[in-house]
């Protein structure tokens, strides 16, 4: 495992290299989400034509809880960007609109813009899966070398396999107090972008064949099929497992599946060694807790699509003015992360 500014620039070489469309992650407020992406383009301004966007609105001047003033995001001369028309008010950059969009947001509709100077800009991007990936195309079309999607963890859903191909996480001392529950809280989700996808190609075609026209369904151990009415997996976890009997081996869910669907399976007493699966990580909104009793009873749960996580950037200081003993926090997250770990430090020297 490394750590350590100094590995970062070949990993990311390296992993432009392969990845056309990356998302970065911030974990909550204020953990060097921003950071990481001035870092990225300062790294590769003079080597690549860059893309910024991001997923709902991002980049506010100020945090909305301490009410201090945030990073904001440098955008070098000649980097395309997409955001909103009323977010370009907010930036102090001379735009040159390269193409419009029909994607209507509360601060208006996105266009996709080249910076003609450096400066900061305030991104603020499609809500919608499906719009941001054919904005993605189209910055790609126009020629960009890569695309960084900012984002955050309560919209982690454009870190899905069909929009970036690789996601950079980004976790620190802002997302609690306590170093350990932070730690733990990041292996948690380090871990779930690391499920096992489904292997068997059986298996993946009917789950695949189910989802094309329904939310939930049931793959029995003869290959027979349920397909459910259920419009979402959401609130219905007792219809769900209602439906269930003793042949059942897999629960292919489409949508979110939280705490309530591993619970019932839990303390279910017919249902036994079932397999859940889910299109993607980012459908996954249940608690470490939880999923370790849901594994202690012989449950199993795999992706149709697993998340490329490349690197974990971390910031060990809070504005709240608390800050963890920087060595300590990195070695506990290495100890149970098995992706490079960087503390990328302050930007000041690439914000200016």
């Amino acid at each position: 495992m490394l750590s350590g500014n100094e590995d970062f620039p070949t990993l990311l070489i390296n992993t432009v290299k392969k990845n056309k469309v990356i998302s970065i992650i911030g974990l909550s407020k204020n953990v060097s989400k921003t950071t990481t992406l001035n870092h990225i383009i300062n790294l590769l301004r003079d080597k690549h034509t860059i893309g910024v966007t991001s997923i709902g609105r991002d980049g506010e001047p100020y945090d909305a809880i301490t009410e201090l003033p945030k990073p904001k995001i440098i955008v070098e001369k000649g980097t395309i960007f997409a955001t909103a028309e009323d977010s370009l008010k907010n930036s102090d950059i001379e735009p040159e609109l390269i193409k419009g969009t029909d994607f209507a947001t509360p601060l208006g509709i996105i266009n996709i813009y080249k910076a003609k100077n450096k400066g900061y800009v305030e991104l603020a991007g499609p809500s919608m899966n499906k719009q941001l990936k054919n904005l993605c195309n189209d910055m790609l079309k126009i020629g960009c070398d890569v695309i960084f999607i900012d984002g955050a963890f309560d919209r982690r859903s454009f870190a899905t396999p069909l929009i970036s191909n690789a996601t950079i996480l980004s976790t620190g001392a802002s997302v609690s107090r306590n170093m350990e529950k932070v730690v733990d809280l990041t292996s948690h989700i380090y871990d779930l972008f690391n499920l096992d996808i489904v292997k068997d190609d059986k298996i993946k075609k009917i789950s695949k064949d189910i989802l094309l026209t329904v939310q939930v369904g049931i793959i029995n151990d003869d290959y027979s099929i349920n397909k459910l009415e259920e419009p979402t997996a959401l609130g219905s976890s007792k219809v769900i497992f209602n439906q269930l009997t003793k042949d059942a081996k897999y629960l292919v869910i489409k949508g979110a599946i939280t705490d309530s669907i591993l619970d019932e399976y839990v303390s279910n007493k017919k249902v036994k060694d079932l397999t859940v699966i889910a299109t993607d990580p980012t459908k996954l909104f249940f608690s470490e807790q939880v999923f370790h009793k849901f594994i202690k009873k012989g449950g199993c749960l795999k992706v149709l699509n697993r998340i490329n996580l490349i690197a974990i950037t971390v910031n060990h200081t809070s504005p709240l003015g608390y800050e963890f003993v920087n060595n300590s926090f990195m070695r506990l997250l290495q100890e149970r992360i098995n992706v490079p770990i960087f503390n990328l430090g302050p930007c000041d020297n690439l914000c200016l």
